[in-house]
């Protein structure tokens, strides 16, 4: 799930803001602590990486809510994969997966777990947004043998969290949450 741990005692939701299925809500299960991607951040990233969506194969790593995962395929991302180590909101995801019958396939799994396993994929855009304070590196390390040529990945990461440097891996730009 990405970003701080919020517990929320009531559900809540977040709207897919923009192509197919805009104005669309995602519910959020009462209880899960899922800080979803805010409209205006993802509004800037989308623009970024609009010329890149149709129909690629999309990553959403802490996905939470899937809403990084679920705006892509509204976009025209051909499939996307969302995966989420907590139970409770991969469900949520399954249900609104199965509501939009949307080209996804959700995973109940830790990100770098799912990285370990998975051989086959090629992503050509990968949504990174952890807890913050989680250390990055090993897991943006582990993506990157799944990442087709020029493939974008989206990090968020909060104002004080470092980001990871590697090899094989440019910084196209920065910024902070």
């Amino acid at each position: 799930m990405g970003g701080s741990r919020r517990n929320r005692s009531k559900p809540g939701f977040v709207r897919i803001i923009g192509g197919t299925w805009r104005r669309r809500r995602i519910t959020i299960p009462a209880g899960l602590p899922i800080r979803p991607t805010p409209d205006r951040v993802r509004e800037t990233v989308f623009n970024w990486l609009g010329p890149l969506l149709p129909r690629a194969t999309c990553l959403d790593l802490y996905a939470g809510s899937g809403v990084l995962g679920f705006e892509a395929l509204s976009r025209g991302a051909g499939c996307a994969g969302l995966v989420e180590r907590d139970a409770a909101a991969a469900a949520a995801m399954q249900e609104v997966c199965a509501e939009l019958s949307a080209n996804a396939e959700i995973v109940c799994a830790d990100a770098a777990e799912f990285l370990e396993r998975t051989e086959a994929h090629r992503f050509d855009v990968a949504f990174v947004d952890p807890p913050y304070a989680t250390d990055v590196g090993p897991v943006i390390e582990a993506l990157i043998p799944a990442l087709s040529d020029g493939a974008r990945v989206y990090l968020e990461r909060d104002r004080g969290d470092p980001w990871p440097e590697l090899s094989g891996l440019r910084w196209v730009r920065r910024g902070a949450a």
